[in-house]
């Protein structure tokens, strides 16, 4: 019943209003860089591979920015390797070029919300150990 609300709400809604979200699930490139300011703030910046399914030959890559405790949580548990889904706003990082003064950007995805799906490849256990594993209750 409530997504049903929700996909109504998101139909019946005047043309001024906008929906800023990404959804994306995949493998973290490199382990996370993590910035902790004098305000107390922290900051975490990862990239994400993607397999879309349509081309799973070469994957789609995008930076991520989280803040607060979504920082603190990918800085914990998350490394190279590890699959993870997010959701997430589009935008550009910006700044001037220090060199030619010239404004650059890239765009970015800031985490709302993370899940961890799985460690990294080499990491999960193979299907003997798991029996073993789930055995011993």
């Amino acid at each position: 019943m409530l997504t049903q609300i929700r996909a109504e709400t998101l139909t019946s809604t005047p043309m001024s209003n906008f929906l800023n979200m990404v959804m994306l699930v995949g493998r973290c490139g490199q382990d996370p860089e993590l910035k902790y300011f004098e305000s107390g703030a922290v900051k975490a910046s990862i990239s994400l591979a993607v397999r879309p399914p349509y081309r799973s030959e070469q994957a789609l890559w995008f930076d991520l920015v989280a803040w607060g405790n979504q920082a603190e949580i990918i800085g914990n548990y998350v490394r190279k390797g590890t699959q993870i889904a997010i959701t997430g706003e589009f935008g550009f990082d910006r700044w001037a070029d220090r060199n030619s003064g010239v404004t650059r950007q890239r765009p970015v995805i800031t985490v709302n919300a993370i899940e961890l799906l799985g460690g990294r490849k080499e990491e999960q256990p193979s299907n003997t150990e798991t029996a073993i594993a789930n055995a011993n209750f």
